[in-house]
């Protein structure tokens, strides 16, 4: 029986048949992408800060908010002081489109993550080209070399990369490959179960120079307290702001201000 991370990953290299294009052709359309923004420089400012995610649905949780608008809450979070603005592109469980990032991208100013399941070379370009300042890459899905590689091309590219690990080997390969943001992610992608200790557990064994996020999980300040205690530098948070009817209001609760 496949995990539930394989089975989105089936999926994905599936919907890529439907778009893909010779790696030449891709490469050509680098000279029209957007300029890449700091997301690493803009995660790091003082205090803790955070990624605030466009998110329609999610395997665990199903349908989160219709979100017929991206762009309009996107600008909302930007108003609200986020630092990086998450938007998934995965259609299947997540509901996610390219044609939001690139909405969102358009009309931003701060960095945004691509949030998808990256496990080919060709959805590396693909994500510069579309405009993405910050790429997603899942420990669990990759083999050391798919990893190694992937980070080494999106950093030439000009991007930031958030690796993300859900337990100590895959902290240890990320650390191996030179991340410089690491997403400790309390949702195990496999089972879809969260683990309520992986904050304190995982997030101190991140080395200091490098930028610690906590993902998955996060609806309350006591929550972020305890990441921020652990070590966090900043959080991901999808579900709760989309459901809150005031993301304002509920980042600004999150993180103390």
């Amino acid at each position: 029986m496949s995990t539930a991370l394989e089975s989105i990953v089936e999926g994905v290299l599936e919907d890529l048949q439907q778009r893909i294009v010779p790696l030449s052709q891709l490469r050509n359309s680098l000279e029209n992408a957007p300029t890449v923004i700091d997301a690493y420089a803009s995660l790091s400012r003082p205090g803790t800060q955070i990624i605030a995610e466009v998110k329609r649905s999610s395997p665990s949780k199903g349908a989160l908010a219709a979100i017929t608008d991206p762009v309009a809450l996107a600008a909302t979070y930007q108003e609200a002081d986020a630092a990086v603005v998450s938007v998934l592109t995965e259609p299947r469980r997540f509901g996610g489109s390219i044609n939001d990032l690139v909405a969102v991208r358009r009309e931003l100013t701060i960095p945004i993550l691509r949030k998808d399941f990256i496990v080919t070379e060709f959805q590396v370009l693909e994500t510069r080209v579309i405009g993405a300042d910050l790429m997603l890459l899942i420990v669990a899905s990759l083999s050391d070399t798919q990893l190694n590689d992937f980070y080494q091309m999106a950093t030439e590219l000009g991007m930031n990369v958030l690796v993300e690990v859900h337990d100590e080997n895959e902290l240890e390969r990320a650390v191996a490959i030179g991340a410089k943001i690491i997403g400790i992610n309390s949702r195990n992608l496999k089972t879809l179960e969260i683990n309520p200790d992986a904050f304190e557990r995982l997030i101190p064994m991140v080395p200091r120079e490098i930028l610690a996020v906590a993902e998955s999980g996060i609806a309350t300040r006591e929550q972020v307290v305890i990441a921020e205690n652990a070590g966090a530098q900043a959080i991901l948070v999808g579900e709760t702001l989309v459901k809150s009817g005031d993301p304002v209001r509920a980042i600004s609760e999150l993180l103390g201000r």
